[in-house]
């Protein structure tokens, strides 16, 4: 799912080189990592060390700004910086839906509406702004803006959706694990063989990973009674952080996933 190389833009104070990742595999690697500990992590905080939800979103939100406030100081893609508002993006994401569903009473069903057509709305105002959804062309403030809000919505999009087939509907975390996976797979097949747009595919690609990741993550933590595999928010987070620390040290060092910039489009 990527795009030919342009000419390099001339730089201006609003001009920055690409600010997010190459799409290779490590990516969608570190990404479903990254969406697993967003559950798992959530949970950790808010029942395994009692902080309870309304403290966890807090301090969860303050550092997220801290987090995206370094990511908009930069002026490059650096893994460190990136990936950590990923992770953190990816738990805030997690707490606006269990807001929603266990604070406020909003169904499942309704929340996943209500989140789809905020990204609907945010991916159509980027478009009609920038004429372009494309991720090899963040080199604007604006766009990177457009950016990690069209990520949030993805995560919490995801994470109603992934609640409302796994939970809901009572399919259990292995078999929404299986459906969110198949889905990915048919969105890959796609693109690769019957010509789907390859910015279509990566984000459509981009929201299921939410839900992929948080059936893997419940699968993993949750008790065998409640049919998880039973390994807990703390092992299970701690597995999963480890695995995102060791690719984006990789990936630090390696500079494999470093895009190239694109003409503005």
């Amino acid at each position: 799912m990527t795009t030919s190389v342009h000419r390099r833009p001339a730089l201006d104070a609003r001009n920055l080189l690409n600010k997010v990742p190459e799409v290779t595999l490590y990516f969608w690697i570190i990404k479903i990592l990254c969406t697993t500990v967003g559950e798992t992590a959530a949970d950790y905080l808010n029942g395994t060390l009692g902080l309870g939800l309304t403290n966890t979103s807090y301090l969860m939100t303050g550092l997220l700004v801290v987090a995206l406030a370094v990511q908009f100081a930069v002026r490059r893609y650096v893994p460190t910086v990136y990936w950590v508002a990923v992770v953190l993006i990816s738990v805030v994401g997690t707490l606006i839906t269990d807001n929603l569903t266990d604070n406020l009473g909003v169904p499942l069903p309704e929340s996943t509406a209500v989140f789809a057509v905020l990204l609907a709305g945010t991916f159509a105002a980027w478009f009609a702004v920038e004429r372009t959804l494309s991720i090899h062309t963040i080199f604007t403030r604006r766009r990177e803006g457009f950016y990690w809000l069209t990520i949030l919505f993805t995560f919490a999009l995801g994470t109603a959706a992934g609640d409302l087939v796994a939970e809901q509907l009572s399919l259990g975390y292995g078999v929404a694990g299986v459906i969110f996976g198949a889905a990915i797979a048919a969105v890959t097949v796609a693109w690769w063989k019957l010509g789907l747009n390859p910015i279509v595919a990566f984000w459509i690609s981009y929201v299921l990973t939410r839900p992929l990741g948080a059936s893997l993550g419940d699968l993993t933590s949750q008790p065998q009674s409640h049919g998880g595999l039973g390994l807990g928010t703390t092992d299970t987070s701690v597995l999963f952080l480890t695995g995102i620390l060791v690719l984006v040290g990789y990936l630090s060092v390696t500079r494999r996933d470093v895009a190239e910039v694109r003409e503005r489009a």
